[in-house]
């Protein structure tokens, strides 16, 4: 298990990395803008199309320090990272395990994201009483408790993803009643992906890419392939695996939002509307979020599986070590994450 939560966000369009010894120098208009030892990084992601020298890329590899490319915008480009790690036996037995459909997993996947979305309503709730006046709130509850029995009465991947769809759709049908504060600024109707259509929507997107990436570093890091899912399909260049372990933990990104919209941390200015409609986080966006982001993931929870205390930055390397123990079978069933 990886130690060290820190990671490195370059988030100047014009930022150039380099190497120079043991040192990362970051460079802006040729100007040195500060240099970092390789001693204090977890993996770098980096918003510039510039991107980064090819000496920096092979040093990293070497380490192990994982290069995240991500557009300005948030979507995910590419990823540099060293030799494939882990015993080749261990993704064998990934291929032959998921080569048929996990429905089990599958079905505890969702039924665990479904649990932690009803977790962030009621904990809303109990903060806040009076949201649920005309009893929206109590009914999507209800809706998600019944959709998390009935999923197990499903027996195809496309049955569950679409009852998870349709959960999704009725969770975003009242996520505008968890926005206390900025009403008018911070509306959202839905889900929008690709592009994000309001302000809501752009920040989740930004983090679930921040998410989805270090997934993708802790399951390469126990030595399963990231790209070999069992729920969602296999694409080329998507790390399949790592989305289906983001679903358990979306709403972690979700309340760091409303917290973030409720407590004005974020406004109006820190988002961008281009020609298409699509809209974005501003770089001082970025780096609000970000900063919320790296606070949050020094937090301290309790697993519920091992019954041990976490930083939540660790978790995702904990849940990698803990499928990969379901694939060589050291356990009879993966324990997916309930927030409790």
């Amino acid at each position: 298990m990886k130690k060290l939560l820190n990671s490195l966000y370059i988030l100047d369009e014009t930022a150039w990395l380099t190497l120079d010894g043991e040192n990362i120098v970051c460079k802006c208009d040729d100007k040195e803008k500060f240099r970092l030892p390789f001693s204090n990084l977890e993996d770098i992601y980096c918003f510039s199309y510039l991107g980064c020298s090819p000496a920096l890329m092979g040093k990293c590899a070497e380490l192990g320090i994982n290069i995240s490319f991500i557009s300005p915008q948030g979507q995910f480009l590419a990823k540099v990272q060293g030799r494939t790690k882990g015993n080749i036996f261990l993704r064998k037995a990934q291929f032959e395990r998921f080569a048929a459909p996990d429905i089990l997993l599958a079905q505890n996947t969702v039924a665990a994201k479904l649990s932690n979305t009803r977790y962030l309503i009621r904990r809303s709730l109990k903060d806040n009483p009076q949201l649920d006046a005309n009893g929206e709130l109590s009914r999507c509850i209800e809706y998600l408790e019944s959709a998390i029995e009935r999923v197990y009465e499903m027996n195809d991947t496309e049955t569950i993803m679409g009852l998870e769809g349709s959960c999704a759709k009725s969770y975003f049908n009242i996520f505008d009643m968890l926005i206390l504060q900025q009403k008018d600024d911070f509306m959202v109707t839905g889900r929008a992906k690709r592009p994000p259509l309001d302000p809501v929507n752009a920040a989740l997107s930004f983090l679930y890419t921040i998410m989805t990436s270090s997934y993708t570093s802790a399951l390469e890091s126990v030595g399963l392939d990231s790209c070999y899912g069992f729920y969602h399909s296999l694409r080329s260049g998507r790390s399949s695996l790592a989305c289906d372990l983001v679903e358990e933990t979306r709403c972690i990104a979700e309340r760091l939002v409303l917290t973030l919209i409720n407590l004005k941390k974020l406004n109006a200015g820190d988002f961008e509307k281009q020609a298409s409609s699509a809209v974005y986080l501003t770089k001082e966006g970025k780096k609000k979020v970000l900063t919320a982001w790296q606070e949050k993931k020094r937090s301290t929870i309790v697993h519920p599986y091992l019954n041990e205390k976490i930083q939540l930055g660790l978790l995702p390397f904990v849940q990698s070590s803990l499928l990969a123990k379901y694939i060589r079978g050291e356990i009879d069933e993966y324990p997916c994450f309930l927030m409790k």
